[in-house]
């Protein structure tokens, strides 16, 4: 059995190993090495953030079973996307496409920001009191359905091989765990390590009230895109332990700790402007 057929046939173990292993890794670093104290109930968003991610576990597999990969093996069976036309070396097409849909991830949470009807969705991110491991798991269900459609457009634009993708989402996955965990970092090795990867305190000034600071640090993995386009902001103003953590108008247990008012956020409130545009410390409208 070759490399890929090994992955096609052991690909949901892959992936759950490695998502239950980085997260039990965070979760005992944040109770050896916490950043910040936190404010809410832990176990109360425990539950219910894991309750959503069950939740849209159980959607995707049941509106798209296939997932990313049979994305990938249908691309390459149809002879679709650029590295099925282009005669390069495996290992060339793996890291491009990797490489790749880490900007299109990039580009898609800018958008997930600029657009209001998008915005809401993404709220349910945002909305979380504190910041932890879960929080780099909570997403709204029409949120991860419009993601996994735009991961198949890129999937079928590249013509991504299929270890591309499996290794991209394994990446993902481990790197958002990271990158959201309450976790200290010593600060020259945080300095280093955020020309390479984004980590806990680089994304932890997305996750601001401020909304100047929000509207910064949108890679999830690399952090490149964030200072090729402008878009890289190195401390939050507060101070990481005094930084406020969330939505202005989303602040209540009901909407931001429980699942039932997860889900009901996009559905709340008015959203008045572009939220990307809120870039001035000043702004309190929209949220």
């Amino acid at each position: 059995m070759n490399l890929e057929a090994f992955i096609i046939s052991h690909e949901v173990p892959i992936r759950l190993g490695f998502f239950f292993g980085i997260f039990g890794m965070m979760a005992v670093w944040e109770l050896v090495a916490p950043r910040r104290r936190l404010h809410a109930s832990k176990l109360l968003r425990w539950f219910n953030n894991m309750g959503l991610v069950f939740l849209n576990s159980l959607l995707l597999r049941l509106v798209f079973p296939a997932a990313a990969v049979g994305m990938a093996l249908f691309a390459r069976e149809q002879a679709w996307g650029l590295f099925n036309y282009l005669q390069i070396p495996v290992w060339l097409a793996v890291a491009a496409s990797v490489v790749t849909m880490d900007l299109f991830i990039y580009l898609q949470h800018v958008m997930v920001h600029a657009v209001p009807a998008l915005w809401r969705l993404h709220r349910v991110h945002h909305a979380d009191l504190d910041f932890d491991v879960t929080t780099g798991a909570r997403f709204h269900p029409l949120e991860i359905l419009l993601s996994m459609l735009i991961k198949f457009a890129v999937i079928l634009l590249l013509g991504a091989p299929v270890v591309a993708v499996v290794i991209f989402e394994v990446i993902l996955n481990a790197t958002s765990m990271f990158n959201h965990a309450n976790v200290r970092l010593p600060a020259r090795v945080d300095g280093f390590l955020r020309w390479v990867v984004v980590t806990p305190d680089m994304h932890r000034v997305h996750h601001s009230v401020e909304d100047d600071e929000t509207n910064s640090n949108f890679g999830f993995n690399l952090p490149w895109w964030d200072r090729l386009l402008g878009t890289y902001r190195d401390q939050p103003r507060a101070g990481h332990e005094a930084m406020t953590i969330g939505i202005r108008t989303f602040r209540d247990d009901r909407w931001c700790s429980w699942l039932p008012g997860m889900l009901a956020i996009p559905f709340v409130g008015k959203v008045r402007d572009y939220a990307i545009n809120r870039r001035r410390w000043d702004s309190r409208d929209g949220q």
